[in-house]
């Protein structure tokens, strides 16, 4: 049989050169193979013939079977129609078009037997159905209705003619054309062990189920494969590295951590915290290189995690970096590890952009003689200027931040890999952390430092301001200070959006006595730092910002977060926002302005938001709602969610399942050169050549 990868889309029967220009550009579909690796979205049962004196029009999907006894034209320009006058013997309705007429005429013919699918509607008190899948009812075999699929299809391509029903015959030509098995892409032990579905048989029952157990069987092989290679590849990379790179071996914790430990730690460490300083001691000291994921909830102690882990290597004679996505984060880590350390003998220092001259080279000279033990920094620290005398940890903040290359380049300062440790305060489902953060070893913190007390979070309506500014008033009064969001920075002709102009000037009218200061992100960055310094030193007692200040402000007097139309952020963007307030000892308050009109997902967006604190909970629940390839990060860390029929929110149990397999099968065979194991290499291969975007991760 021929390839069916090599077998170009616009060679098949009813396609041609027009036809596959559209589905390239539309659907990436360039091939016979892309075609059949394009699955249903839904499936809908056929077996089912009405009559037409039994429809109404609360009815979802209906299929009669009958003749049309005439046709003819109303409207004009725009709203001409195209109606046909349709009859199965117990009653008459219309079938209408609101394109393609001169098309449909040709085609479809009077007095001509037609099984007609669709859904019913009431239109000038006759029941009818708008652009109906019709087919010669001597072309419909019985076995051929059953599970009718239904593909997602754009508006460009269905102004061609090209809609699901036209997929779904394109789909039957190119599956008339399988005369003999294909290819098998999994290894006869697996298909064995596992009970999987030949390849050919899932694809065929993919498209055509004959029935819904078959079809079942059917998305269980795909499912399994897909997720099996995504876990392959991530774990075949993992083993390569580890392989391949020596860590460093930091063989003791010495004078510095012990001395900061003993006389200058801030606050007795949370048993989270205690546990993930043991495993990064105990990664550090192995011998291999350390490539650790910290995950902790805004404010729950990773920058000290951080720092007594910057000690050991300092202990071990190595020096430390850590990389922060903008300059206000790089500058309050740098803050915050001279307010740990005090008067203790290590030398940390700050290089941003913004660090010129005599002030930068100075930095640069104390880096490449050991002098500087620690470096906080932007991007700035992986410019080729910066040179290190022995750089043995590096730190990335918010990594998902960061593309790919630029975590690179991190890695060539030093002779050997540094060992990493990534941090994110976005909790990341645990289904997708396999996924996209698959080869690094996961910590977590899971517990708040002791005095911390959770955020209240409460839903308010626009029409109740008045209150808010009060409750407003009342904590200002009392010392504290607050943050107003908005999700726009130019008023949107498409969205009625209060913008943050407006609100910035709503804010100075409704608080005239206090300062009010704004950020956002067409700002300069030396204006933007100049408006956030008056919040941070407490000149200022409001900041008026859109979503830039989700990421690493830290104001401990800050107890008020109001989120304006609350509804236009996603779940993990209202809690990182949340997560800067309840950083100090007060009692701290967010809450979330929307309009009365909510859809039920907002809603429950809502809800969860005031139920749970839970950072976890609720990527897991924004997962469910959104979908991976929403979820933010998702999009700049070097994995694209291109998965065609798995779905990471539904299928957690199954990738735990595939991803224990191909653990074993990596242990087994390192180096990929067992027999038995040779057609999932040579998949792999494939796959890497192909545009699923599997770039590694670190």
């Amino acid at each position: 049989m021929y390839d069916l990868a090599s077998r170009d889309i616009k060679y098949l029967t009813g396609v041609g050169p027009q036809r596959a220009s559209l589905l390239g550009k539309e659907l990436g579909i360039y091939t016979l193979h892309d075609l059949l690796y394009y699955f249903p979205y839904k499936y809908v049962d056929r077996s089912r013939i009405y009559a037409i004196h039994e429809i109404d029009a609360s009815m979802p999907y209906i299929q009669l079977k009958g003749e049309i006894v005439s046709f003819e034209t109303a409207g004009e320009g725009r709203g001409r129609r195209l109606i046909a006058h349709f009859t199965d013997g117990s009653g008459f309705m219309d079938l209408v078009w609101f394109q393609g007429i001169k098309y449909l005429l040709n085609r479809y013919k009077v007095h001509k037997e037609y099984l007609v699918f669709g859904k019913p509607t009431v239109f000038n008190g006759r029941i009818n159905i708008a652009h109906p899948d019709i087919d010669a009812a001597e072309e419909m075999q019985p076995s051929n209705l059953g599970l009718q699929p239904y593909y997602n299809t754009t508006e460009k391509m269905k102004r061609s003619m090209l809609n699901s029903h036209a997929i779904e015959k394109l789909m039957a030509t190119v599956v008339k054309q399988i005369q003999e098995p294909m290819p098998e892409t999994l290894s006869t032990k697996i298909l064995q062990e596992h009970h999987l579905m030949p390849l050919t048989d899932a694809l065929i029952n993919l498209h055509f189920p004959k029935n819904v157990e078959l079809l079942k069987q059917a998305q269980y092989r795909m499912k399994f494969e897909e997720l099996f290679y995504v876990q392959l590849n991530i774990l075949r990379y993992a083993s390569d590295r580890m392989r391949k790179y020596r860590g460093y071996i930091f063989s003791k914790v010495g004078e510095a951590f012990n001395t900061f430990y003993s006389h200058y730690l801030p606050f007795e460490l949370t048993g989270a915290q205690k546990r993930v300083i043991k495993e990064a001691r105990k990664d550090m000291g192995s011998g291999k290189q350390m490539n650790r994921l910290l995950q902790g909830d805004v404010g729950s102690g990773k920058t000290l995690v951080a720092l007594m882990c910057m000690l050991i290597a300092k202990d071990n004679g190595f020096q430390s970096c850590m990389m922060a996505p903008t300059e206000i984060l790089a500058h309050q880590h740098f803050e915050t590890l001279k307010g740990f350390l005090k008067d203790m003998d290590v030398h940390v220092e700050l290089l941003t952009g913004s660090i010129k001259g005599k002030r930068r080279e100075s930095i640069l000279q104390g880096l490449l003689n050991g002098e500087v033990d620690i470096l906080i920094g932007t991007h700035a620290v992986i410019e080729d200027t910066v040179e290190f005398h022995a750089l043995g940890l590096a730190i990335i903040d918010e990594q998902h931040r960061f593309g790919v290359a630029q975590r690179a380049r991190l890695w060539s300062k030093s002779i050997n890999p540094p060992h990493v440790l990534v941090m994110t305060a976005t909790p990341i489902p645990r289904t997708l952390a396999m996924t996209l953060y698959g080869d690094l070893d996961v910590s977590v913190i899971d517990e708040l430092p002791p005095g911390r007390k959770p955020v209240a979070t409460i839903h308010q309506y626009e029409n109740r301001r008045a209150q808010l500014h009060d409750f407003i008033h009342e904590q200002i009064r009392s010392g504290r200070q607050a943050y107003i969001v908005f999700p726009l920075i130019q008023e949107s002709e498409k969205i009625d959006l209060q913008n943050l102009e407006d609100g910035y000037l709503r804010i100075k009218e409704a608080f005239p006595e206090y300062n009010v200061c704004k950020v956002h992100g067409k700002m300069k960055p030396a204006e933007k730092d100049a408006q956030m310094q008056q919040f941070v030193s407490g000149e200022a007692q409001i900041l008026v910002a859109t979503t830039v200040i989700e990421v690493g402000v830290n104001v401990p007097n800050a107890s008020v977060m109001i989120i304006e139309n609350a509804e236009r952020f996603g779940l993990s963007q209202l809690h990182q926002l949340r997560g800067r307030v309840g950083r100090g000892a007060d009692q701290s308050y967010c809450v979330l302005v929307t309009s009365y009109k909510l859809s039920e997902e907002t809603r429950k967006r809502i809800e969860i938001m005031v139920r749970t604190n839970d950072g976890f909970e609720i990527a897991e629940a924004d997962l469910k709602l959104r979908g991976p390839g929403d979820l933010e990060g998702t999009q700049q860390s070097g994995v694209a969610f291109d998965l065609k029929i798995a779905d990471l929110a539904h299928d957690g149990q199954l990738l735990q399942y595939v991803r224990e397999i191909a653990q074993g099968i990596v242990e087994a065979d390192p180096q990929g050169l067992l027999p038995e194991n040779a057609v999932l290499w040579k998949q792999l291969k494939t796959l890497r050549k192909s545009n699923v975007n599997w770039s590694a991760i670190s």
